[in-house]
């Protein structure tokens, strides 16, 4: 595309190691006026990969910085952006087609739109992307240069701040596609939920039994039937497990933090006295028959 055709919006992406997925990412936003790409110390092959773009003419910057924190690298990335609207959008996420097709009237929104919120649909392992029929929760990723800023206090599932109206984008959607198999999925969750428990510790978060009793539940509940992953069959189902995992384990993770507080742990053998194990007298040999 000429760049006088191509849309005023800067996406920024950060990444380190994600050669297999950056690929169909940056093919998504050939609309875009600029691609800023921050990464953190790709070891594999990102960096020629993104070089390669560069060198048949996308118009993309490619920074290194080292890693800050998800919302801090992201704001980071967010400041790098020249263009009059910015674009959050992850290296394993692309824009479909639709969600291509509504930007040019996004753009022309009234100044008392900040930004626009889309949905994101993730691509599950035996299935695929999940359908339009599925409720999955709309992101704020599109944005007013100067009319947002990232949560800094969030170190996981970081979002912006908009200063003004926010609309949800009705048409089109972000995929995901990072179709990890499940013990992959369970580190990932397991990871998040350590970032969200200690987030939420130093908030001043408590282990409450209702909390750890209901909320793993009720979020499989939310995503399984409300979200509508029933439709999807068996990945929809282990979708929404998995999701109540990292739920269980975020509650879990406070409720062992406080008891390791109040009541570090010990073990009750140490500095006992040895037991004294009575000595077996040597067995009494038989009678010998006197003839």
């Amino acid at each position: 595309m000429p760049p006088e055709a191509r849309l005023p919006v800067s996406a920024f992406i950060i990444c380190k190691d994600e050669e297999q997925y950056l690929g169909n990412c940056i093919e998504s936003l050939s609309d875009c006026a600029e691609i800023v790409i921050v990464d953190s110390g790709s070891t594999d092959g990102t960096a020629e990969l993104v070089k390669s773009y560069a060198a048949a003419g996308w118009p993309i910057r490619f920074v290194y910085e080292p890693w800050r924190g998800y919302a801090a690298q992201k704001q980071f990335a967010l400041e790098q952006c020249t263009q009059p609207w910015l674009l959050s959008i992850d290296s394993d996420e692309r824009l479909d087609e639709e969600l291509r097709d509504e930007l040019p009237r996004l753009l022309g929104a009234p100044d008392s739109v900040a930004g626009y919120r889309f949905a994101r649909r993730p691509y599950l392992i035996g299935f695929g992307y999940t359908p339009k029929s599925v409720r999955e929760r709309k992101i704020l990723r599109l944005i007013r240069k100067d009319r947002g800023a990232f949560d800094l206090t969030l170190r996981v599932h970081e979002g912006i701040l908009a200063d003004g109206d926010v609309l949800d984008c009705e048409p089109g959607s972000l995929l995901h596609y990072r179709p990890l198999p499940v013990e992959e999925q369970i580190l990932k969750e397991n990871s998040y939920s350590t970032l969200k428990a200690d987030m939420l510790l130093e908030r001043g978060a408590q282990a409450r039994f209702a909390k750890f009793f209901l909320n793993p539940p009720l979020y499989f509940l939310r995503l399984y039937v409300r979200n509508g992953l029933w439709r999807c069959g068996f990945p929809g189902l282990i979708q929404a497990l998995t999701g109540s995992v990292y739920s269980f384990l975020t509650e879990a993770k406070i409720y062992q933090r406080h008891a390791l507080k109040r009541r570090p742990s010990h073990d009750d053998m140490e500095g006992a006295p040895p037991r004294t194990l009575p000595i077996a007298s040597a067995p009494a040999e038989p009678l010998k028959k006197v003839a």
